[in-house]
């Protein structure tokens, strides 16, 4: 008989969170990076020149009381939060971008564009491997950091959040690896399967928060007496297609609306929302969004020759411009040790 795990959502505490201390001086920093597939390489190199800028290469890690990340920038949270620095992070895009995403040429492109239609795109055990051999056998209660990272749950259609046990109600994650945390976050429909995780199918969290910003925040709110205007927000994306609704969508049917471009549209709204929201909540001068300029040739999530060639310099051209500004904001001091709550 096989075994179906019950809804993760009917263990939920019902009662709001008991709020932790936090000094009333003390401002509460929120780095949240969004998916985006090897675009991550946008993020992580944009952490890295204000790395080198401003910190003397130090972890910009350090400087955060929080990190959230979907999918690849869950993947760059866990490694922040594992001590890298986002050097080290970038490098994980550089050195190993080409062996998750093999680019094909010639009668091999057309068969794995052929194998799509039915299959995912890539082999997942390749990025399993690689994600294995950087984060090893560590858990989430090692994290260095706090950390918020959206998953899926296909199984009973729930979102599902990992984090790290940072208040006394978060128990259940912190036996998690990081190496299967960054699998199920980065699990992306059609270009992996999902991954079974002891009856739980899991898939991409940018499902449902491609940008985690909001996240991020409500569990800041919840689990601490900060007041929300002492709280700053580094919120990253990894740049988004043009988009409008041609005359043709606006009455058309399904040929017009096909499943990728209706998922699109999702995604941007998601993105954009979730953004307004942290806006309200603590104010738009409180968030810094730092993302490359909308494209009407956007780079495809697996396109890991374009994305190396570009946007490296796109990062090191808002460093410029932005630099200083997310220094003075977020850079000041470092952030407090983060101090784990026992197992209850």
């Amino acid at each position: 008989m096989t075994y179906i795990p019950g809804r993760r959502s009917d263990g939920t505490i019902q009662h709001a969170r008991v709020k932790q201390p936090w000094p009333k001086d003390r401002l509460f920093r929120i780095l949240s990076i969004d998916g985006g597939g090897i675009r991550g390489v946008f993020p992580a190199a944009y952490l890295a020149e204000i790395e080198q800028r401003f910190l003397e290469g130090r972890s910009i890690a350090s400087c955060f009381d929080m990190v959230a990340g979907t999918s690849t920038g869950g993947i760059i949270a866990l490694a922040l939060a594992h001590g890298m620095t986002a050097r080290e992070a970038l490098q994980i895009y550089v050195e190993r971008g080409q062996r998750i995403f093999p680019g094909w040429s010639g009668w091999r492109k057309w068969c794995q564009l052929l194998r799509w239609i039915s299959r995912p795109k890539h082999d997942q055990t390749v990025l399993r491997d690689e994600l294995l051999s950087i984060f090893g056998d560590r858990v989430l209660n090692d994290a260095t950091t706090r950390l918020v990272v959206p998953s899926f749950e296909g199984r009973h259609g729930e979102p599902f959040l990992y984090k790290t046990p940072h208040h006394p109600d978060y128990q259940k994650d912190r036996h998690q690896k990081f190496a299967h945390v960054a699998l199920h976050t980065s699990a992306a429909p059609s270009y992996y399967p999902a991954v079974d995780n002891d009856g739980y199918f899991m898939i991409d969290g940018g499902i449902w928060a491609n940008n985690p910003i909001m996240n991020a925040l409500v569990d800041a709110l919840a689990c601490y007496d900060v007041p929300r205007e002492n709280i700053r927000i580094l919120s990253l994306g990894t740049g988004e297609a043009e988009f409008t609704v041609e005359e043709g969508a606006r009455s058309g049917g399904i040929r017009h609306w096909a499943l990728l471009r209706a998922f699109t549209a999702a995604a941007r709204a998601q993105c954009k929302n979730a953004l307004g929201q942290a806006y309200l909540l603590v104010g738009k001068n409180n968030v810094l969004r730092i993302d490359p300029p909308e494209s009407g040739q956007p780079i495809a999530l697996d396109d890991v020759s374009r994305a190396l060639r570009e946007l490296p310099g796109v990062a090191r051209s808002l460093a410029e411009g932005s630099g200083h500004h997310t220094a003075s904001m977020f850079l000041t001091d470092c952030a407090d040790p983060f101090v784990r709550c026992p197992n209850a």
